[in-house]
């Protein structure tokens, strides 16, 4: 099943966690174990709308974060990363234990926020214990190498330019609604040119949990695994496949027993 030839080591988080969502419905699993792990409805988090088209107007109080019980939320957004190099903007990240990257286009998360005052605090919401959470572009963005990042399309893999991730995860490539959009094979371009990096896909109304150099599979749907290192059987697919409580482990690239 696996080959000899060398991998970077794939890590998440070592003190925080990571909610990697493929996009499509955010369950009451996904959600509550956002809010769980940020330590209950009482604790401040972060809605970051800026992914969507056009200029979000999304209220704290209609996200699904409120609504599910969450008391203290704080819509934060620009599209200026001179502003999000302020140390206004970035005030409610200070204290914010989980932030939520909604869904739209993740060149536009990139183009405002990588090299900024904004990236730099939400490593550090990683280093208090918090909680980086997102769906969609939310979940591309949390990897270190950006798919489907070019604004003239989504259907294009590596766009030059657009291809930096925030790096929540290291040396991982996401994609999301691989399934319901039939996506399965698109990250093979990418890990043939980046035969380092390990392919993450994963469907709508799935997530993966990540802690240090492990995550766990929550959901309704699957996890598809894209890794230079696997030899599929002749004729067979290039990727294999995770379930819901599958726990993975990214430092050997295997599916481990919880």
């Amino acid at each position: 099943m696996i080959a000899s030839s060398a991998w970077a080591v794939s890590l998440g988080p070592s003190q925080g966690y990571l909610v990697i969502v493929g996009g499509g419905e955010v369950g009451f699993e996904i959600t509550h174990r956002i809010i769980d792990l940020a330590g209950g409805p009482d604790a401040p988090m972060v809605y970051i709308p800026t992914a969507e088209e056009g200029d979000p107007k999304t209220a704290a109080e209609v996200t699904f974060l409120a609504k599910a019980g969450v008391k203290h939320a704080t819509v934060l957004h620009t599209r200026d990363p001179k502003v999000a190099d302020t140390e206004a903007f970035v005030e409610p990240l200070l204290t914010a234990r989980a932030v939520w990257f909604e869904g739209g286009r993740q060149w536009r998360l990139a183009d405002a926020y990588l090299h900024t005052r904004t990236e730099r605090e939400l490593f550090h919401v990683l280093e208090r214990g918090g909680v980086i959470a997102g769906s969609s572009a939310g979940a591309t963005i949390q990897g270190s190498y950006l798919v489907r990042g070019a604004p003239e399309g989504n259907t294009i893999m590596m766009a030059p330019g657009h291809e930096r991730g925030f790096g929540f995860l290291r040396n991982a490539a996401v994609d999301q609604h691989v399934l319901t959009r039939h996506r399965e094979d698109d990250l093979n371009v990418v890990i043939d040119r980046h035969p380092e990096l390990l392919g993450i896909g994963i469907d709508e109304s799935t997530a993966i949990v990540v802690h240090g150099d492990q995550f766990e599979v929550i959901g309704r749907s699957r996890v598809l695994i894209h890794d230079s290192n696997f030899q599929p059987r002749p004729g067979g697919k290039r990727y294999y496949v995770l379930a819901p409580g599958d726990h993975f482990d990214l430092k050997q690239r295997r599916k481990i027993n919880p």
